[in-house]
Parts: C-alpha cells; structure tokens; sequence
C-alpha cells in the first residue's frame, strides 16, 4: 500500500508528547504497530480519513468527514494498560466540557463510550502494540462525532444511537483543535495515574458514569447476565449485583435497561 502522507500542523501539545499527522490512512491503530518501535515516546496519531477502521470486535467504525480519528501510542505496564480506558474516557468528558461549556448531557458508558444525550458521541478501544522484550506499547483508539453522527441504520441491533457535538450542541470544531484540548486533558490524567494510581481516576469516571444504581445488561459471548450497576472496581471491572449475587465483569458489550425493554417490543 502507498505510504500516507504526513501533514505539517501546527499543534500545540503537552512536553513530552508527538504527533504525527496523516491523510488517509487504513487505521491510525495499525499506523501504532507499524510505527511503535520508531517513535520516541507517547505519540497521538491522526487521519482525516481511515478507510479501515475498527471498534470493539473489530465492528466497522464509521467516520463521516470532519469527525476526529486519533490513536494515541505510548509505553505502560502491561497490568495497567486497561486503565488507559478510563483515563481516556475522562479526558474526553472534560474536552467537550471545556468546549461545550456544559457537563450535564454528557455520560460515561462503562467499558469505554462517552454519552450525549444518551446517544453515542465517541468510542475508544485499546490494543496492544507490544514489539519488543520488556517494553509494552499500548495504542489507544479514539474515535469522536464531532461534525456528523453515522447513519443509525448501519448500527447493530441494540446499540445506543450516534449523536454528534455539531447536530446536537451546534458547537463546531475542527479536529486539530480537539485535539490539542484533548491532548492537554489526556497528560494531567495520566500523570494523575502514573503518580497516585487508579483510586483518583475511579472516583472521578464513577462521578460522571451512566447508569449506576440502574438495572443493565451485560452481554458476554456465553450469556447474558442483568443486574444493578453497583461500582467499577481497582482493576475497572463492572461489578453487578444480579438475584444470583455480584458479578464481576472484565469485558462485555453493555444494554441499558430501556434498550432492553424497546428490542422485546413490550
């Protein structure tokens, strides 16, 4: 395949922190793994436009013009690196805070979704990028509607509806400037974590989460399970408190109870 093309910006980011520019590219998650052993410390990935790109279960991720695509690739501890979610998630909660100028409309969705209006605004996946011995490179995928949402029929059964900041807050901006509000966001909760550990970071995501305290679904490849929403835990795994007790969930697709009930036609 052709070699994407790097565009010049001019971005201002956090010390310490690259940022390398492209066109069109098949995904800026695989742009990580092929570029991870040549970057010399955490690096933000762009593209106007992917014409591969993923979410969850390698699902199409759709990216209409104007909407932000970024993977952000550094160096954790392998055992840390599925708390990089909850940094993001919060990252992106205070960027379309600080650009919106209002939190209210806005929703943490456990494991890895930022809520507009109870619609779908963004979506972030993780992956490993590991390529050499005793050094774990993690890409953080970030995908977010800033112009326009998907069409809602190319979404799979149950899924929450796409929102965009433009449709639904007639706020517009561009990607690169997201990007820098996002970047300067992303390093403070980072730092927060590399420096005190995750108990900041949990109590901060738990106060903007969706859905605690409610009845949800957890959907796993073997079974369903519903319960109430107690609390995420140190290692950010949902815990359920179900008929059958509590349940620890590492990783699953999530339903809100009315999504549930409006499938079932009742």
């Amino acid at each position: 395949m052709p070699v994407p093309r790097r565009r010049r910006l001019s971005i201002k980011l956090p010390d310490g922190y690259g940022h390398i520019a492209l066109g069109q590219t098949d995904s800026t998650l695989d742009e990580a793994r092929r570029r991870f052993a040549a970057l010399p410390g955490p690096t933000w990935i762009t593209a106007t436009q992917q014409t591969a790109a993923r979410g969850r279960r390698g699902r199409v991720w759709q990216m209409p013009a104007g909407n932000f695509a970024a993977t952000l690739v550094l160096t954790c501890s392998q055992e840390d690196a599925a708390l990089r979610s909850f940094v993001a998630a919060l990252a992106l909660y205070e960027t379309c805070v600080e650009i919106t100028g209002n939190g209210a409309s806005l929703a943490l969705k456990w494991p890895n979704d930022v809520l507009l209006n109870e619609g779908k605004l963004a979506g972030i996946l993780l992956e490993g990028v590991n390529q050499a011995p005793h050094r774990f490179g993690l890409a953080i995928g970030i995908g977010v509607n800033l112009a326009t949402a998907p069409e809602a029929s190319e979404l799979e059964p149950l899924a929450l509806p796409p929102v965009s900041l433009a449709e639904n807050c007639g706020v517009s901006i561009s990607p690169v400037l997201f990007l820098e509000h996002l970047a300067k966001h992303y390093a403070v909760y980072e730092e927060q974590l590399c420096t005190h550990g995750f108990a900041a970071i949990r109590r901060a995501w738990l106060a903007r989460a969706a859905r605690v305290g409610q009845r949800i679904t957890a959907r796993l490849p073997q079974e369903d399970i519903t319960g109430v929403f107690e609390t995420i835990d140190d290692a950010g795994c949902m815990i359920l408190q179900t008929p059958q007790g509590s349940r620890k969930i590492a990783a699953g697709d999530i339903y809100f109870e009315r999504e549930m009930i409006h499938a079932s036609g009742d």
